[in-house]
C-alpha cells in the first residue's frame, strides 16, 4: 500500500471511529435522560406508599381499596433498570400486602368481590407475586390471584358460549359475570381487560397449547377490523386495526364508523386498542407472520404517533382521543417489543416516544393527564404507565456493541 493510500485508509478509519463514538454518545445521552426520568418517578411513587404496603388514590374513591393501584406500581419497581434506595423495601412491603389478601382457604378474601377493577388488579397481582418468589407461600398466593382472575372470564362455566360476543374474554364486571338465563346482559368483555388476563396466564406458565387461549383469541379476533377473505369483508373498514369491544358500542372510544356492505355496524380502529389487540394475538400464540398480526402491525406502523392516541375518531369522540394517552404509550411500547422490532426505524420510534413522555413529566417526578375520562389525571394511574413505557423504550435505545 502506498503512503497516500495508507493515509486515506487511516483517515477513513478515524472518521468512522468518530462517527461511531458520536452516535454512541448520543444514544448514551438519550438513555441517561430516560434513566433520570424513571428514577424521579420511582422516588415519587415510593413516597406515596402507605405504611401497610399499598398505594391508594388521593383523587378517586374507587381506587382507594389498596389493590387497584398497588400491582402496576410494583411491576414498574421490579422492572425498572434504575433504582431508588427505597425501591427494594417498597417491593417487599407491597408484595406482602397483596399476599395478605389470601385467606386461610387459599382464596382471595371475600371483600375481593366488588373491587372496582378486579381483572386489572388480580392479573397484575398474580404477576408481581409470581415474580417475587417461587417458594410455597408465593406459589399459593399467585394461584389464589390467578383463580380469582379466571372467575371473571366470560367462560362456559359461567354460562357463556361461542355465540356470545364476549365469550372468551374479560371485562369490567365487579362480580363474576354469570350469564343470565334470559340472555340479555350488561356484562361485556373488552381488549384491555383481556390483555391483562392473558398476562396472568402466561406468567403462571399455562401451556401455550391450552384450549383457553383458543377461546380468548376468538374474542380478540372479534375486535379486529379484518377480513380473512375479500368476499367476507369491506375494504372501507377492514384496515387491520382494532377497537375496544364488540359488546358495548359506547365503550369504543373512537366511535362508530358506519355500516358495512353487509349492514353490520362497524367501529373505528385506534391506537391503544390496536396495540392491545396485537399483543393479545401474540400472547395467544400467533406468529408475527400470522395475517392478523401482520395486518395489525402495518396499522400501528402506519399510524404511529408519539404525541397522541392515533386513529380516526368520530367528531363527538375526539375529546376522548388522549384521555388514554399514557395507556396508549405503555401498550404501543409493549406491542413493538412483542414484535421484537429492531433497526433505525424502531430506534427512531422509541426515541420519539421517550422524548415526548419525558417532556410531560412533572417537577415532582409524576405524570398527570389533563383529561379525566380514563382517570389518568391521577398521578398514581399515569405515572406507572408512563415510566413503564420509558423502561421499554430504553431497551430499544440501549446500545449493544
Amino acid at each position: 500500500m502506498t503512503p497516500a493510500a495508507s493515509f486515506r485508509t487511516a483517515g477513513a478509519l478515524a472518521a468512522l471511529a468518530v462517527w461511531v463514538l458520536t452516535g454512541a454518545c448520543a444514544v448514551r445521552t438519550r438513555v441517561d435522560s430516560v434513566d433520570a426520568a424513571v428514577q424521579r418517578a420511582l422516588r415519587f411513587l415510593v413516597s406515596r406508599q402507605s405504611s401497610d404496603g399499598a398505594w391508594r388514590s388521593e383523587v378517586y374513591g374507587g381506587l382507594k381499596d389498596g389493590v387497584a393501584l398497588t400491582p402496576p406500581i410494583l411491576k414498574l419497581l421490579r422492572f425498572a433498570p434504575v433504582s431508588d434506595r427505597g425501591t427494594r423495601p417498597a417491593i417487599t412491603l407491597g408484595t406482602r400486602y397483596l399476599m395478605s389478601w389470601v385467606a386461610r382457604d387459599g382464596k382471595i378474601r371475600p371483600e375481593g368481590q366488588g373491587l372496582a377493577f378486579p381483572v386489572y388488579a388480580g392479573a397484575l397481582a398474580a404477576v408481581v407475586v409470581g415474580l417475587d418468589g417461587r417458594d410455597a407461600e408465593h406459589a399459593r398466593a399467585r394461584k389464589a390471584w390467578l383463580d380469582y382472575v379466571l372467575d371473571y372470564r366470560l367462560s362456559s362455566s359461567l354460562g357463556w358460549g361461542p355465540a356470545d360476543a364476549g365469550f372468551g374474554g374479560w371485562g369490567y364486571s365487579p362480580h363474576p359475570p354469570r350469564r343470565p338465563a334470559s340472555g340479555a346482559s350488561s356484562y361485556e368483555a373488552n381488549l384491555s381487560a383481556t390483555v391483562f388476563g392473558i398476562a396472568a396466564l402466561r406468567q403462571a406458565g399455562i401451556a401455550a397449547d391450552d384450549p383457553v387461549y383458543g377461546e380468548i383469541a376468538a374474542f380478540v379476533e372479534r375486535c379486529q377490523n379484518f377480513a380473512a377473505a375479500p368476499e367476507q369483508g369491506d375494504p372501507r373498514f377492514d384496515d387491520g386495526g382494532f377497537f375496544f369491544t364488540p359488546c358495548d358500542p359506547a365503550r369504543n372510544k373512537a366511535g362508530g364508523a358506519g355500516a358495512d356492505r353487509f349492514g353490520r355496524e362497524r367501529f373505528n380502529s385506534y391506537g391503544s386498542a390496536t396495540a392491545d389487540g396485537l399483543r393479545a394475538l401474540v400472547r395467544c400464540g400467533r406468529s408475527p407472520r400470522d395475517p392478523r398480526v401482520s395486518s395489525a402491525r402495518r396499522w400501528l406502523l402506519g399510524h404511529f404517533s408519539a404525541a397522541s392516541n392515533p386513529g380516526r375518531f368520530a367528531p363527538d369522540r375526539e375529546v376522548l382521543r388522549d384521555a388514554t394517552y399514557y395507556y396508549y404509550a405503555w401498550s404501543v411500547a409493549h406491542a413493538f417489543m412483542a414484535l421484537d422490532e429492531r433497526g433505525a426505524a424502531a430506534t427512531a420510534r422509541a426515541e420519539a416516544l421517550a422524548r415526548e413522555i419525558v417532556s410531560r413529566q412533572q417537577p415532582d417526578g409524576s405524570w398527570r393527564n389533563r383529561f379525566t375520562d380514563a382517570k389518568e389525571d391521577d398521578p398514581l394511574v399515569a405515572t406507572p404507565l408512563a415510566a413503564a413505557a420509558l423502561v421499554i423504550c430504553r431497551q430499544t435505545l440501549e446500545p449493544r456493541f
